[in-house]
């Protein structure tokens, strides 16, 4: 039985004209999700999508790798396996009208929790020109 995590995030590269086979060559490394735009996906549930994917999308996740309730630890493992900070990819997303973000699952039902996001990631994201974003449940 799956022991249910209070954190966990995603790296996502996301756009109109994604190719997900680019991006899984430049990280070395394959998705967890993929979408390519106008097609048929498979959702997280693992079942066919009723309707083509709106967006494309490229996506790792922390869940499965790392066992803890602390977002620095999902976030610092995306950022190792994926040997971030890369000195071309700013370029590469603007070149390819793509865009980043690390999207983060905060569970926070008792409401005496706060996100651990380390300056250092928060300062690598904004050089990048990409976003952190923080889904927190009550």
């Amino acid at each position: 039985m799956a022991i249910h995590q209070l954190a966990h995030a995603t790296f996502y590269i996301s756009g109109d004209t994604l190719s997900p086979d680019f991006w899984s060559q430049y990280f070395g490394v394959e998705p967890d999700i993929t979408i390519v735009k106008g097609q048929p996906f498979i959702t997280p549930s693992g079942r066919p999508s009723q309707v083509p994917g709106r967006v494309g999308l490229w996506g790792v996740e922390s869940k499965a790798a790392v066992q803890s309730d602390c977002l620095e630890a999902h976030l610092r493992y995306l950022v190792d396996r994926l040997r971030l900070p890369r000195t071309d990819l700013r370029q590469l997303l603007e070149d390819r009208a793509v865009g980043m973000r690390f999207f983060c699952y905060w569970d926070n039902e008792t409401g005496n929790r706060a996100p651990d996001v380390p300056d250092d990631i928060r300062a690598m994201m904004e050089a990048l020109g990409g976003t952190i974003e923080i889904d927190e449940y009550r």
